[in-house]
C-alpha cells in the first residue's frame, strides 16, 4: 500500500496535470501527454525537441487541455506564471536559423502558418490582425527589418503580429551585481526564462537567465498591457518554431505553469540532458611480435605516407594572414570537390563574367550548396574574390543570399552558397521562358531586393554597395523570394564618410550617368540600377535592346507611355490581365524617378521600401515632378549590349592581392 502511494505521489510531481485549472510542471517529457505537429516530438531521453534539420517546415507543442483565463468572454484576465528551460543547438556556430516562441493561442491548430520567419505562427495575410487572439514571448535569432526587429539575438513581447510591442537583446542583470550581460540565444547552452503577467497591475514581465543564475529581481522586458481584449475565455499554452533554409535545433528541456499564483520552481538536476555530439575516438594500434609483421606494417607506412602526400598536393590550399580576421566558415577543397562530384559539367548551374557555378551536396550533412569557382583567366578574379568574402561573408538578412564559406587551393578561388533551387530571375523573363511569373510573384519579388539593398545602405554596420543590381544577380529561393546575390563588385566604406573615386565598374543600362564621370560609386548609383531593375522586371525586357534593328532604351520608352498618359501599356505583355494595375503603375513610375540623371533627385532605399509598402501615398509620389530632362542617355563608346559586367582594373590583378585586401577592408581607393 505504501509503494503505490509514494508510486501516485511521484508520478503527480513529475506531471501535475490538472485539466483545466492551468497547473502543471514537467521536469521531463518522457510520460507528458502534449498535442504535438510539425516538427514537434518527445525525445528518449525526454526532452522536448521542436524542430530537427528539415527545412522549410513549422512545429507546435500545446498543453493538450484548455485553460480557462477569464471568467467571462467579457471578463479580466487571471494573472499566470510559467517558467521553462531551453537550448538552441545551430548546425553551424555563427549561422542561427529562425528562432522560437512561447505562445498562448485560442486553439492549438494554427491554420495558414508559415515557416521561416513566421516562426510558424502567422503569414503574410493574418500578421499583425486583431482576430489572430495570440499573445507569444519570442526568442529570435534572425534580423527582418519588416517587423522592425533590433536585431539578430532579441527577445520581444508579441501581440497578434510579429512587430513586438517591446523587445530587448537577450541578456540579464545578476542579482547584487552591476551591468547588463548579454547572452547569446544559438550558444547552444541552457537557458531559463519567466514569463509573468500581473491580472490585477495588468503588466507582463519577462525574464531571462542562464541555468545555474537565480531568477533575476530585475526583468529583461515589462511592459503595461492589458490582455483581456485578446484573450478568450479559454485558451491554449505551448511553444511554435520553424525552420528555414539553415538547421536549427530548438529543445526544451523543463516547463511549469500556474494560472493565479506563481510557477512551480523547476528542479534543475532532474532535467534531461542535451544531446552532444559524439567525439571522434581515437584509436592506438599496439604493434608487436615477429620481424616480418614489422617489416609489413612499415611497407603499408610507407605506401600510405606517399599516398597522403599526393593527396595533399592535389588538394593543397593556401591560407594568408587577411583571411584569420574577416573570413567566414573555411571548406576544404575536398569536400567541395566530392560534393561537386569532381566540378562535372552535369552538376553546372551557370557560367558568369567571372567563372562558373556548380551544384554540390556537402556529404557529411547532405546539404544543397552552390560553389562558384572563379576563373583563373579573370585578371581582377582575386580582387573579386576578396570582396565578396569580406562584404557578404558578413552580412544576414532574409534577401541576401547566404555566404556559408569558401576554399582557396594554389590558383583556384570557390564561394560556397546557400542553393537557390530556382536559378536566376533573368531566367523567367526572357528567352521564352517556360513559366512566366505572376505580377504578384515579381512584386514580392521587387520589394525583397529592396528590402535587402536598404539593409545594405542604412542596415549594416558599413555602408555596402552593391555596384551590379540587375535580375541576373538576383536568385529565387524555394518560395520563389527574391535573394540579392554576387557581391564581387561590392565597395564597403563607413556611414557618415563620402566614397573615394574607384574603378568604373557596372553594366551598361544599369550604370548610372555620374558613375561615368566622376568614377565613384555611392548607395545613389545602386538606387538608379535598382530604377532599371524595376523597369525591367514590370515590362520583361532588357534596359537595352535591339528592336527592328534599332537601340532601344528602356527607361526612354517607358517614359514616352508615361508621358502620352498610358504607361500601363509599358507593362510586360505575358503577365495578361492577372495584375494589380495600381502596383504596375507605381512600380514602373518609381523605375523612373531612380533613373533620373540627377542623383539628388533620386530617392533613397528606405523611401523605395515606404513607396513599396505603401507608406508613402501615390499623389505624394506623382507630385515628385519627372521630366524628359531627366533622362538623358549617353552610350559610351567601347560597351557593348551583352549584358556582362564591365570592371576596369590596372594588369598583374593577381600579384597584387596583398594591396587589394587592404583596399576592399578599407573601404577601396
Amino acid at each position: 500500500m505504501f509503494l503505490v502511494i509514494v508510486l501516485t505521489v511521484t508520478l503527480l510531481a513529475n506531471t501535475a496535470a490538472s485539466h483545466g485549472t492551468g497547473d502543471f510542471t514537467y521536469s521531463s517529457f518522457k510520460t507528458a501527454n502534449l498535442s504535438l505537429d510539425g516538427l514537434a516530438v518527445l525525445t528518449g531521453d525526454g526532452l522536448l525537441r521542436l524542430t530537427n534539420v528539415t527545412k522549410q517546415k513549422v512545429s507546435h507543442a500545446f498543453y493538450p487541455d484548455p485553460i480557462a483565463f477569464k471568467n467571462s468572454s467579457n471578463g479580466a484576465v487571471h494573472s499566470f506564471s510559467t517558467t521553462f528551460v531551453f537550448a538552441i543547438i545551430p548546425e553551424y556556430p555563427a549561422l542561427g536559423g529562425h528562432g522560437f516562441a512561447f505562445v498562448i493561442a485560442p486553439r492549438r491548430e494554427i491554420p495558414g502558418a508559415r515557416p521561416n520567419f513566421f516562426l510558424g505562427l502567422f503569414n503574410e495575410t493574418n500578421n499583425g490582425n486583431a482576430t489572430n487572439h495570440i499573445f507569444a514571448v519570442e526568442f529570435d535569432t534572425v534580423q527582418n527589418n519588416e517587423f522592425r526587429d533590433i536585431n539578430d539575438n532579441h527577445v520581444g513581447i508579441d501581440v497578434n503580429g510579429l512587430t513586438s510591442a517591446k523587445s530587448s537583446p537577450a541578456g540579464y542583470i545578476e542579482n547584487s551585481v552591476q551591468g547588463f550581460r548579454n547572452l547569446n540565444l544559438i550558444s547552444g547552452k541552457a537557458m531559463q526564462v519567466w514569463v509573468d503577467y500581473d491580472g490585477v497591475q495588468k503588466k507582463i514581465s519577462v525574464t531571462l537567465a542562464p541555468v545555474n543564475v537565480n531568477k533575476p529581481s530585475i526583468p529583461l522586458l515589462s511592459l503595461s498591457c492589458n490582455l483581456s481584449p485578446i484573450f478568450k475565455e479559454t485558451m491554449y499554452v505551448g511553444f511554435s518554431s520553424s525552420t528555414g533554409s539553415l538547421y536549427t535545433s530548438h529543445y526544451i528541456l523543463g516547463w511549469s505553469f500556474k494560472l493565479n499564483g506563481q510557477a512551480q520552481r523547476l528542479d534543475l538536476s532532474q532535467l534531461p540532458r542535451l544531446p552532444h555530439r559524439k567525439k571522434k575516438q581515437k584509436y592506438n594500434l599496439l604493434t608487436t611480435g615477429l620481424p616480418f609483421i614489422c617489416l609489413f606494417i612499415l611497407s603499408i607506412l610507407v605506401f600510405a605516407v606517399a599516398y597522403v602526400i599526393r593527396r595533399r598536393r592535389k588538394f593543397a590550399e593556401v591560407l594568408e594572414d587577411w583571411e584569420r580576421d574577416y573570413s567566414p566558415h573555411r571548406f576544404k577543397y575536398k569536400d567541395l570537390y566530392v560534393a561537386t562530384k569532381g566540378f562535372r559539367d552535369e552538376e553546372l548551374l551557370g557560367t558568369g563574367g567571372f567563372g562558373r557555378v556548380y551544384r554540390g551536396v556537402l556529404p557529411t550533412m547532405k546539404t544543397e550548396i552552390a560553389v562558384k569557382r572563379i576563373s583563373h583567366e579573370s585578371r581582377q578574379g582575386m580582387r573579386e574574390f576578396i570582396a565578396e568574402i569580406i562584404s557578404i561573408g558578413r552580412l544576414c538578412h532574409r534577401n541576401i543570399v547566404t555566404l556559408l564559406g569558401y576554399c582557396r587551393r594554389k590558383g583556384e578561388l570557390l564561394l560556397v552558397y546557400e542553393y537557390m533551387p530556382n536559378g536566376s530571375l533573368d531566367k523567367y523573363l526572357y528567352n521564352q521562358p517556360k513559366m512566366t511569373l505572376s505580377w504578384s510573384q515579381r512584386f514580392r519579388v521587387i520589394k525583397g531586393v529592396a528590402y535587402g539593398l536598404s539593409y545594405l545602405h542604412e542596415g549594416w554596420e558599413q555602408v555596402v554597395i552593391h555596384r551590379d543590381i540587375k535580375a541576373s544577380n538576383i536568385l529565387l529561393d524555394s518560395e520563389l523570394n527574391g535573394r540579392l546575390g554576387d557581391f564581387g563588385l561590392a565597395k564597403l566604406y563607413d556611414h557618415g564618410t563620402d566614397p573615394q573615386s574607384t574603378h568604373v565598374v557596372g553594366t551598361l543600362g544599369y550604370m548610372a550617368p555620374e558613375s561615368t564621370r566622376m568614377a565613384r560609386a555611392t548607395t545613389s548609383t545602386d538606387v538608379y540600377a535598382f530604377g532599371a531593375f524595376l523597369l525591367e522586371v514590370t515590362c520583361g525586357r532588357r534596359p537595352i535592346e535591339v528592336w527592328k534593328d534599332n537601340d532601344v532604351i528602356l527607361v526612354e520608352w517607358v517614359f514616352s507611355c508615361w508621358d502620352k498618359g498610358d504607361i500601363l501599356e509599358a507593362r510586360d505583355p505575358n503577365l495578361g490581365t492577372d495584375f494589380l494595375a495600381k502596383e504596375v503603375e507605381l512600380v514602373l513610375q518609381l523605375g523612373l524617378l531612380c533613373s533620373q540623371s540627377q542623383p539628388t533627385a533620386r530617392p533613397s532605399m528606405r523611401q523605395v521600401v515606404q513607396y513599396l509598402e505603401g507608406d508613402l501615398a501615390l499623389e505624394e509620389f506623382s507630385s515628385l515632378g519627372i521630366s524628359r530632362s531627366g533622362f538623358p542617355f549617353a552610350c559610351h563608346e567601347g560597351f557593348s549590349t551583352s549584358g556582362r559586367s564591365y570592371p576596369f582594373y590596372g594588369d598583374n590583378a593577381f600579384s597584387q592581392m596583398s594591396s587589394v585586401a587592404n583596399s576592399v577592408l578599407s573601404g577601396g581607393r
